[in-house]
């Protein structure tokens, strides 16, 4: 409890600011740096007072300070040399997560696409395809066996394919939100059609890849091709009027710096992204993990999603600031300003059945965003889930998953769900099944 009192005065008070209305940008900033100054300076993270490191050292006569002295310096060696966290290690790609038997069948300059065949007897005739964020590697959906979305589909049935993107360089620096649809999405579902023919396809957006399956399949609807069966949008935003704290590193000042600092590279390195997420619960991702691992001298237990986050890519400079400046600061895609090859995209062109997924404490894709494309679209068919956890570990949450709730609203009624929705949603919507395999 040492700290918290502060912490939460500032929090009663801040929304209260005279003459300032809750959304107001500056105070929304003030805010922000005013907690971060708060949690930085709390009691718990010093040994002078923080009465438990205080009784602990003294019982161990400081053998924890020593450990955690030995914990630092491995941890800045790592840091220094590039390599990955501590622990991170017992987590290797293809041997303890993305485990799901796959192949790659296409590929191009910027993604590979991969298959993952059903694992039963009969096999749903409409394949899914699933769009990860190209700011996250693909397999934050196939993760250890118990984590994995891959893994829970092809044993209901679905042939599952997945775009994995390409970790840029700085030869990739003018690549832009144009070719991340082109080379990406567009040319990944091409391959799709051309390996399960004649039928429509399930598809699955992650993040920003959901942003950018929204955009696809408007600019498709718009030429009268209606390829999918239905679009899911995991903690992905359309409208970004209200992007959460995640604006405050959003302004024209910071992208004219990001701008500066891509230019010599190309790219913006993964590590500053990290740190913009860390700073957004600073106490949970920064100030408590330092007190536990180099004062308690007590490593924690990574599991398979916090040896991902720390897994992470690069994102080229000509994409990047049109992502930032033309979603984010202008809000093109909600405006209907938004072009695709010189079109504009107009979102109510969406009929395809929609289901939409937030969480409760995402600090990335705040669920009250991410529920907008609702009044942007003419889906007859709606429907909402908000499941509990942040953006990471509330999409991340298997039907055993056993502190996991989740709430569902329809376009017509909202009920209460206690169980894992997505699968027994896409079940009628599925078609019926086959014997065999798919290609």
């Amino acid at each position: 409890m040492v700290g918290v009192v502060p912490e939460a005065r500032h929090s009663a008070a801040a929304p209260g600011a005279a003459g300032a209305p809750a959304s107001d940008p500056e105070l929304s900033r003030l805010n922000f740096a005013g907690r971060l100054l708060l949690e930085a300076a709390s009691p718990a993270n010093f040994l002078q007072t923080n009465p438990e490191l205080l009784n602990r050292t003294a019982a161990e006569s400081g053998q924890n300070l020593i450990r955690g002295l030995k914990h630092w310096l491995e941890d800045a060696q790592r840091a220094v040399s590039g390599a990955r966290p501590a622990g991170s290690e017992q987590f290797e790609v293809g041997k303890e997560v993305a485990v799901t038997p796959g192949k790659v069948v296409f590929r191009n300059r910027l993604i590979e696409l991969l298959q993952y065949a059903p694992q039963t007897p009969e096999v749903y005739a409409e394949p899914v395809l699933i769009t990860p964020a190209w700011i996250m590697k693909y397999y934050i959906l196939d993760l250890s066996p118990r984590n994995s979305l891959v893994r829970y589909l092809v044993e209901k049935g679905h042939t599952v394919f997945m775009i994995s993107w390409k970790n840029p360089g700085a030869a990739d620096r003018e690549l832009g939100m144009d070719d991340y649809l082109q080379l990406g999405f567009f040319d990944a579902l091409a391959q799709v059609r051309r390996l399960v023919p004649q039928r429509q396809v399930h598809a699955v957006g992650y993040c920003i890849g959901g942003t950018l399956l929204a955009i696809a399949a408007a600019a498709l609807a718009q030429a009268g091709d209606v390829p999918f069966a239905s679009l899911t949008l995991l903690a992905a935003q359309t409208d970004f009027s209200e992007p959460g704290e995640l604006s405050v590193f959003i302004t024209p000042s910071q992208i004219a710096m990001l701008e500066a600092m891509m230019e010599k590279s190309g790219v913006l390195e993964s590590e500053r992204m990290g740190a913009a997420f860390a700073l957004l619960r600073s106490r949970d991702l920064l100030w408590k993990p330092a007190v536990d691992q180099y004062m308690r001298g007590e490593r924690p237990k990574l599991n398979d999603l916090m040896a991902w986050n720390a897994d992470g890519t690069r994102m080229p400079r000509r994409m990047h600031s049109e992502y930032l400046e033309r979603l984010y600061l202008k809000n093109e895609l909600a405006r209907g300003e938004f072009t695709v090859r010189g079109e504009r995209i107009d979102l109510s062109c969406l009929r395809a059945p929609l289901f939409v997924v937030g969480t409760e404490t995402d600090h990335v894709a705040p669920w009250r965003s991410v529920y907008k494309v609702r009044d942007l679209t003419r889906s007859a068919d709606y429907t909402f889930l908000l499941t509990s956890g942040g953006h990471n570990a509330g999409i991340v949450s298997g039907p055993l998953h056993p502190r996991r709730r989740h709430r569902m609203l329809t376009w017509s009624n909202a009920t209460a769900r206690l169980s894992y929705s997505l699968r027994p949603w896409m079940w009628p919507k599925s078609g019926p099944r086959n014997s065999g395999s798919m290609p």
